[in-house]
């Protein structure tokens, strides 16, 4: 079912963060971490709000779901490891870059109609190994190849020229901000670029959090529903080995998460609750623990989320703090000076 008629777009504005964790060395408070947090129940009413969840965002990567979601809409015939590769952003494993080679041969074309900036691997074991070898950067690599081998089987199969498909007035470009529109059920207030080189459509963090929920909400076998459970099924193939994202959907059933540059972070689950996060200095270290405690805020059994609690912080060696969500977020506000 798509949304008729959007809200009017989010604001454009400086964004009123707060502080959403601390950096606790030895029992004191030695850095602070603002930004935003959003918790929708099951009806999609704001269960907890911090900072500014309404004002204009760029969710970066968090939004590849809602990309494939498009891509789907407009034909495209991925499913499973494919598809889930079609929303990642993959640390670069020889198995990313083989699945990126099949979608492009299933759409007859080759690496070299590739758009993408090229890069290295993100993930540093990953590049350390790729850079020994004496590769250098190329778009199959790249963190988002997927995701644009994808669009460019899209454009084939709907008859769209395949060299400005990163063009914002491009169809396929123009089919993607609908769909975002559609699921965030509000209207684009800014478009730029990516890292990767595609458009990027600032929503709200609400809005980002409506539309994951849309998707982990949908019924079996749309557009939605196969993004949700190809990501799910396959989470190492929309992230990669070793990563917080694949991790926190393995250990919370049913869980659908995307995370994006700069301190961003997205959760569903199956029915219809969702949090989301922003960071506002795009700390790692802070995305991690935030989106834990917000999961927690969504009713997640806190067990299975001792894994996320933040990574401890050394002195010497040894254990002397770590990353913790501010009080108003911490599922255990008795640790907080820990």
């Amino acid at each position: 079912m798509h949304t008729s008629s959007p809200a009017d777009a989010p604001v454009v504005r400086e964004p009123l963060h707060t502080p959403v964790a601390h950096l606790i060395r030895g029992g004191v408070v030695e850095g602070v971490h603002y930004g935003s947090v959003v918790v929708l129940d099951a009806d999609g009413e704001v269960l907890l709000r911090l900072g500014d969840i309404e004002a204009a965002f760029y969710p970066r990567s968090a939004l590849k779901p809602v990309q494939a979601v498009a891509m789907l809409r407009c034909g495209l015939p991925l499913d499973g490891e494919l598809l889930s590769l079609a929303a990642a952003s993959h640390s670069g494993e020889e198995r990313h870059l083989a699945g990126t080679r099949r979608i492009l041969e299933g759409a007859g074309l080759t690496e070299g109609h590739l758009r993408n900036v090229p890069d290295l691997p993100f993930d540093p074991a990953v590049r350390d190994t790729w850079v020994r070898a004496g590769r250098t950067a190329d778009r199959l690599a790249q963190n988002c190849s997927g995701k644009h081998a994808a669009m460019l089987y899209t454009c084939v199969l709907n008859g769209w020229s395949l060299d400005d498909y990163l063009d914002p007035a491009h169809p396929l470009q123009r089919t993607i901000a609908e769909t975002v529109e559609d699921l965030t059920g509000q209207r684009i207030a800014r478009v730029t670029v990516d890292g990767c080189g595609a458009p990027l459509f600032s929503v709200s963090l609400h809005g980002l959090a409506r539309a994951l929920a849309r998707l982990t909400t949908a019924a079996p076998g749309t557009p939605e529903a196969r993004v949700a459970d190809a990501m799910r099924e396959h989470a190492e193939t929309a992230s990669g080995a070793g990563r917080d994202v694949a991790a926190l959907m393995r250990a919370v059933p049913g869980l659908l998460a995307k995370d994006g540059f700069e301190g961003v972070q997205v959760a569903a689950l199956p029915d219809g609750r969702a949090v989301a996060v922003k960071i506002a200095d795009g700390a790692d270290r802070a995305r991690v623990p935030v989106a834990a405690a917000a999961l927690v805020h969504a009713g997640v059994d806190p067990a299975a989320l001792t894994a996320f609690a933040g990574q401890p912080l050394l002195g010497g060696g040894t254990p002397v703090g770590r990353v913790r969500p501010v009080p108003a977020l911490d599922p255990d506000p008795h640790a907080a000076c820990a």
